[in-house]
């Protein structure tokens, strides 16, 4: 069974993060004047910076995966990109977390093709096995101790998904518990588990 690693991130973490990225780019001086946040997981983060930094204006990319982790030909692509350009801005591009970092690079690749007078990015956490270094993080992941980051805004996703990698050994809502506690290392109620199930069921 194959049960990765897991810590479900709380708001008070986000909040903490967030707080530490708009810190180091205050002391930096360098405080953009758009973050491109990329969708999904960096919708959020995009969105509390912007509130901590005094950003008004915001954009979107969305850096499309096919499968768990890569499209077919084994790479992220840009699947929606930007409505304008951002010529002559400073900006910053936004995600949760850099995993294997393509899904940033490609995001920053796609701003640069506008001309804008700076692109700096940030997220919340850093995994070292990543290929690509953002400008700013919060927390960096040792490769070492590869670990799923459950956020708030992908809680009930992504509880289904492992709870349905459980169930075939786990048969019931009990033992998908168990199983998550002993092989993921996460508490999660078994009406959590009943519900995720019920809001991801394939269609």
């Amino acid at each position: 069974m194959d049960l990765p690693p897991c810590r479900i991130v709380t708001w008070s973490d986000i909040d903490r993060w967030a707080d530490s990225i708009a810190l180091q780019i205050e002391r930096a001086d360098r405080s953009p004047e758009t973050i491109v946040g990329l969708t999904r997981g960096g919708w959020i983060p995009a969105r509390l910076l912007a509130d901590r930094l005094g950003v008004k204006h915001l954009a979107a990319v969305r850096a499309q995966h096919w499968g768990v982790t890569a499209t077919r030909n084994g790479s992220a692509e840009i699947t929606e990109g930007l409505s304008r350009p951002l010529t002559d801005r400073k900006v910053l591009v936004v995600d949760d977390i850099t995993d294997t970092g393509q899904s940033l690079r490609l995001a920053i690749d796609h701003v640069q093709e506008s001309h804008p007078a700076l692109v700096e990015s940030a997220t919340f956490l850093h995994i070292e096995r990543s290929t690509y270094r953002p400008t700013y993080w919060a927390e960096v992941v040792p490769k070492e101790t590869w670990t799923w980051f459950i956020f708030p805004w992908n809680y009930w996703e992504d509880v289904g998904n492992l709870a349905r990698k459980a169930l075939p050994d786990g048969h019931d809502e009990y033992g998908v518990r168990r199983l998550l506690k002993e092989l993921s290392g996460i508490n999660i109620e078994e009406r959590d588990i009943r519900s995720a199930l019920a809001r991801t069921a394939p269609k």
